[in-house]
């Protein structure tokens, strides 16, 4: 029998490119209708790439981080929404792989997540606390080997489409707002009532929509670490880096239409320099800046992986928050001057060069979570901690 190419390579590399083929084939619509890209999620699920960081004693692949972060390269230069929201279900796997093992329960997950392909989504975000992450209003109750759970969540993305839900909370009645945990609901073990529409100016496909949670499970479902520990240890820089990967498979693809269209231009005259030639260098060095940037932070982080009191330390923080501020910021420079190189074929909608989703999409970059905020707290720890002064650490 005469099998494809595609059916025979069955690489993660060759199944990323077959899903970022699919997501780019309905991510002009997925955006204008600021709908879930249910054709690039089935997808992922198809080829099998929601387990790709499960360990391979519960049916995953083990994947690295820095593999991880070249799919959501690959998946971002398809559409945005559809590689954040692969970016986040894979944010949640770590925490559950960080932190779950040695649980019975959040280990039985894992090998459900490998088997199924199962989709999960995260509420950490709270009415009342603005996007400070670190704090929660609610709390868990639990009584009899059972917890309940109700949460203002102003944000949880694509929440309808998710099979679980990783939902932080105060860890009792009388818990000091940073005395948080993790816990794990399952589908069928809560209700969403919707409070806010998810209607932006990018990132549409995210369907970040706010909910009252309301949730009841069993308590072995709670994670068995202090959610401080789960934000610093595997949260922040799971974050940091896996979006700034996206961002910038957003910022490539924009590289890649301006580079397209002025080779168009110079086959139309031969022997001539096209306008824009000069700002595509300039462009090319600031994607090197941000990539040599991403894969230094992923360096850093898997050097750290296991040594908790370093994952734990400032200068690992303020070298994660650097990887997303430096990404999040270099960007939509990169984006405008494909715009400014692409002309009114990349203002306009639905031409080869268009610009106009990758421009919306890039300036959620800076938002997720504020750069302001993470500057105050980066200044903070600046004060105390000494800066190396070496150039390779």
């Amino acid at each position: 029998m005469d099998l494809s190419a595609n059916a025979l390579d069955q690489s993660v590399k060759a199944r990323a490119a077959r899903v970022a083929s699919v997501a780019a084939a309905h991510a002009d619509d997925v955006d204008r209708g600021g709908r879930f890209p249910r054709e690039a999620v089935d997808a992922m699920k198809s080829e099998r790439l929601l387990a790709l960081m499960i360990p391979a004693e519960f049916g995953g692949e083990a994947l690295s981080y820095a593999e991880i972060a070249e799919v959501c390269t690959t998946l971002g230069q398809a559409c945005a929404s559809s590689a954040m929201i692969f970016a986040m279900h894979q944010i949640k796997t770590s925490s559950l792989i960080e932190h779950g093992r040695g649980a019975t329960w959040h280990e039985g997950l894992m090998a459900r997540l490998a088997a199924e392909q199962l989709l999960l989504a995260s509420a950490t975000t709270e009415g009342g606390i603005g996007g400070n992450l670190r704090n929660s209003i609610c709390a868990i109750d639990v009584k009899d080997g059972r917890c309940s759970l109700e949460k203002d969540a102003t944000v949880i993305s694509y929440a309808k489409h998710a099979d679980a839900i990783l939902v932080t909370s105060r860890s009792n009645k009388d818990a000091a707002p940073s005395d948080q945990v993790m816990t794990v609901f399952l589908k069928d073990q809560y209700t969403l009532e919707q409070t806010h529409t998810w209607d932006t100016l990018g990132m549409r496909g995210t369907c970040s929509d706010g909910f009252l949670f309301r949730g009841e499970a069993s308590a072995e479902q709670i994670l068995p670490h202090h959610f401080a520990e789960i934000a610093a240890q595997s949260m922040l820089a799971a974050s940091h880096l896996l979006w700034s990967s996206v961002w910038y498979g957003i910022a490539l693809d924009a590289f890649v239409r301006a580079q397209s269209f002025l080779r168009a231009a110079a086959r139309k005259a031969p022997g001539s320099q096209p306008p824009g030639l000069v700002q595509l260098a300039e462009m090319s060095a600031s994607l090197q800046t941000i990539r040599s940037t991403v894969v230094a932070g992923l360096s850093t982080f898997e050097k750290a992986h296991h040594d908790a009191d370093r994952l734990s330390s400032m200068a690992f923080a303020v070298a994660m928050n650097n990887v997303k501020i430096a990404a999040s910021e270099g960007i939509l420079p990169i984006v405008h001057q494909a715009m400014r190189i692409c002309g009114i074929l990349g203002y306009k909608n639905g031409t080869p060069f268009s610009l106009g989703r990758h421009l919306r999409d890039a300036h959620s970059a800076e938002l997720m979570i504020s750069n302001d905020r993470i500057l105050g707290n980066t200044s903070q720890m600046l004060l105390v901690q000494k800066q190396d002064t070496s150039l390779l650490g």
